[in-house]
């Protein structure tokens, strides 16, 4: 194919940006696995629609950037035939290769990690539907070589071409793919092999069918099946417009579904029944939105989830109240589990409860404390101890030792097999979180812009910041600080946010949020070998390496 003159909208390096994006979201895990591979190699690619891309591992993130490699370490150009041979796996890659169609340039080693990495792309991430459409999308550009995507093309075609991928897509399309498990399920359970490891090859038939649940899917579907519960807790009753209407806000502001997953799949993990830890992820639900109208409260914070807060929209008495209501009905949520799992699982969820409230209190006690005694911790071991009181144990800990004794785990030794790796994992989340305050977009992080250091939140880059700053900023930083948060302007934020810039507190956090995080899924697979490998045990490590993956 002649190279063009002017790139299509569509181009390779799009294509291949969107589906390192869209997989970041929902198969965290196949970014981490290739990453692994792609550890240390700068890739350079060339697509001849004039597209460019460099595709470089971090940790466990794949990073696309849609420009020329300065420096590869492996260079690939080839044209839109070459596409195919992403599917087309069974062959060695030097029997792919198409005159004028395919180059290659580097060493071996380095070469055939590229390709495992692609391997492990293309035929894990085949499988997803949202793969499928974009794709299929990028293929609808040239039918010619690809074969055309409409549900006509279904048929067998007159004339096959025997090549393998481009027959196979010729008659595929998204709606093929079988829909979607009810709550969790479709999941990798092991590994995939490798159909080429460098030296030898083996056949499409002879192996095991590779699926990897869509996360975002499987959050969505917890999520909803969590709020449904919700919806049947809440009363039925007046006061409604003060009280129980109220009450609704909040949860139905939609998060990420991240506590009601981790809950049901940890349940699922120990081979307990989905639908027995629904309750308690509620309650989880209803405890974490209760916390949120208090949290707001004190933070002064205007925005939640892209909407006014509670206090803001409806007075600060009205605010106190619903925050109220919803920790009480959290606690009839875990009560009225007696009457479908028993007195003993049921004595097993409120001690959970209660240590996780008794948690999430004292971090929040830390954090204020700091706050209002204007002081700002000199160490990172400060902030990773109010974080995961705060924060770690009802977010990543407490759900998942939750949905074990749904299960049925009643061993203290056992439920604290999660701690310390959901422990790191929390750290890493939060501080991840603490950064998109900063450097997020609203539209995706729901809360108020450098809200953080409006209300003066002692993060790591704070932390960082006052450690690094030299003797003549600090005074003024401390200024800028201590003003209440009505006293704060979005300039003052700007201020202390051009100083972390200045010092690199921003990417001492992100390198730290990345070294926690891969230490925390070093220890979940440790930990938690305990677990056989199933389809609960395989979310709970699509969400530990969601924390490593997701851009920021």
């Amino acid at each position: 194919m002649p190279m063009t003159d002017t790139a299509p909208a569509f181009t390779g390096a799009r294509l291949l940006d969107e589906t390192v994006t869209a997989l970041s979201d929902r198969a965290p895990a196949i970014l981490a696995a290739a990453a692994d591979q792609l550890r240390g190699i700068r890739l350079g690619l060339h697509f001849n629609d004039g597209s460019h891309a460099t595709l470089t591992a971090r940790h466990s993130r794949l990073v696309v950037d849609r420009d020329r490699c300065p420096d590869p370490d492996v260079e690939v150009a080839f044209d839109n035939r070459a596409m195919n041979l992403l599917f087309d796996l069974q062959r060695a890659p030097v029997d792919q290769v198409l005159s004028d169609s395919l180059d290659v340039r580097g060493s071996r080693d380095d070469t055939l990690a590229v390709w495992r990495a692609f391997t492990l792309l293309s035929q894990r991430a085949a499988g997803l539907r949202s793969m499928q459409e974009l794709w299929g999308a990028y293929r609808e550009q040239a039918p010619q070589l690809w074969g055309s995507a409409t549900p006509a093309a279904r048929e067998p075609a007159a004339d096959p071409v025997d090549w393998t991928a481009l027959d196979f897509l010729a008659r595929r399309s998204p709606e093929d793919a079988p829909a979607p498990p009810a709550l969790i399920g479709d999941t990798t359970v092991t590994a995939p092999r490798m159909l080429w490891d460098g030296r030898t090859s083996t056949s499409w038939s002879l192996e095991d069918t590779v699926r990897d649940a869509d996360l975002m899917e499987t959050m969505r579907r917890c999520r909803a099946r969590t709020n449904e519960e919700i919806e049947r807790l809440l009363p039925d009753r007046e006061p409604r417009a003060e009280l129980y209407d109220l009450m609704r806000s909040y949860p139905a502001r939609q998060g990420k579904g991240l506590r009601p997953t981790l809950t049901i799949a940890a349940c699922a993990a120990f081979g307990g029944r989905p639908d027995d830890a629904v309750r308690a992820a509620a309650a989880l639900e209803l405890f974490h939105n209760g916390f949120l109208v208090h949290d707001d409260i004190a933070d002064e914070s205007t925005h939640r989830r892209g909407l006014p807060t509670m206090h803001e929209e409806h007075g600060l008495g009205l605010a106190v109240n619903v925050g109220d209501g919803l920790n009480l009905l959290a606690v009839d949520a875990v009560l009225s589990n007696l009457e479908t799992l028993g007195l003993v699982r049921t004595l097993g969820l409120i001690h959970e409860a209660v240590h996780m409230c008794r948690e999430s209190i004292e971090g929040q006690a830390m954090e204020l404390g700091w706050i209002r005694h204007e002081v700002v911790p000199e160490t990172d071991d400060a902030y990773f101890t109010m974080s995961t009181k705060k924060t770690g144990w009802y977010t990543c800990i407490s759900p998942c030792r939750i949905g074990a004794v749904c299960a049925g785990v009643t061993d203290p030794a056992v439920l604290g097999r999660f701690d310390e790796a959901f422990r790191l994992i929390g750290i890493a989340f939060q501080i991840q979180d603490d950064i998109l305050n900063l450097v997020g977009e609203e539209a995706l992080y729901g809360k108020e812009p450098l809200g953080d250091l409006l209300e003066g939140k002692r993060t790591v880059m704070l932390i960082h910041l006052f450690r690094t700053a030299y003797a003549h900023e600090r005074p003024r930083l401390f200024d800028v600080l201590r003003q209440r948060r009505t006293d704060k302007t979005q300039q003052h934020a700007e201020e202390l946010l051009a100083a972390m810039r200045r010092h690199g507190s921003i990417e001492y956090a992100t390198d730290l949020a990345d070294r926690l995080a891969a230490e925390g899924i070093a220890r979940f697979e440790e930990d938690l070998r305990i677990i056989p490998e199933n389809e609960g045990k395989a979310v709970l490590r699509q969400i530990a390496h969601y924390v490593t993956s997701r851009p920021l």
